[in-house]
């Protein structure tokens, strides 16, 4: 979780993501950070997330990112 977490803060350093408890909500992230952390997911766990999971659902939260990390992580 914490190699999520400052993937995050590289994204948008300016945000206190470990106060949060729904980024999408609160305006931490948007469309075009998904994007950006689709991408450095994808790379730093060398996965490939897929268009359908590219939703503000598994981007909400720490959390939700790692669920959606290990689900790809666990894909053969």
């Amino acid at each position: 979780m914490n190699e999520i977490l400052e993937i995050l803060k590289e994204v948008r350093p300016d945000s206190d993501f470990e106060s949060s408890s729904d980024f999408i909500e609160e305006e931490l992230l948007d469309s075009l950070d998904i994007i950006r952390l689709t991408s450095s997911l994808d790379s730093a766990f060398s996965i490939s997330i897929e268009g359908e999971d590219i939703v503000p659902e598994n981007f909400n939260s720490l959390c939700a990112m790692k669920e959606m990390v290990k689900k790809y992580k666990k894909v053969p």
